[in-house]
């Protein structure tokens, strides 16, 4: 899961950094007009904070990205209100563009067809699973035509391609006999 994003704490740092980088700009100037080569080791160590503090807040951001990205895998494209609170306005709008660009990816497959690549991640043992509704979804329409009623605990055989995505959603799961 997205742990909730944390603006402040990444405020503080940057403020940190800034401070470090200010007085790293004092100590240089001190130390060309005056020749003060005792505040080389000062400044070294703040420079050395300051790459740390940036390493830090890049892997911090990287993660999320990632994390982001397989959660487009794992939810569709859409996200349930509980994961998108937890993400920062810059982050939905980067989830919003890496939703377009797959499904644009998707569309270009399969001569012009498309392909949904987002199923069958897994390989699949069989093609039709057994599914039980968890929660009443409404009308549920698979490729021959034949509409389904996915009512609380009602329990389908169902293709499994047509139903991975309510699987991770929370609207069905996998019966195991």
């Amino acid at each position: 899961m997205l742990a909730l994003f944390q603006e402040d704490g990444l405020r503080q740092v940057l403020q940190e950094m800034e401070a470090l980088y200010e007085q790293n700009q004092a100590d240089v100037n001190e130390a060309k007009s005056f020749g003060r080569s005792d505040l080389i080791p000062s400044i070294k160590l703040r420079h050395c904070c300051l790459l740390r503090n940036q390493r830090c807040i890049t892997a911090y951001l990287y993660d999320r990205l990632l994390r982001i990205r397989a959660l487009r895998w794992e939810y569709g494209s859409v996200l349930p209100a509980n994961v998108r609170f937890h993400m920062s306005a810059e982050e939905v709008q980067w989830f919003g563009q890496y939703k377009k660009s797959l499904a644009s990816f998707m569309r270009s497959l399969g001569e012009g067809e498309g392909l949904d690549i987002t199923q069958d991640i897994k390989p699949p043992k069989s093609l039709y699973i057994q599914v039980r509704c968890l929660k009443d979804h409404g009308e549920f329409e698979i490729e021959d035509g034949t509409v389904i009623l996915l009512k609380k605990n009602s329990q389908h055989f169902l293709p499994r391609w047509k139903c991975e995505q309510l699987i991770r959603q929370g609207v069905l799961e996998h019966v195991v006999s």
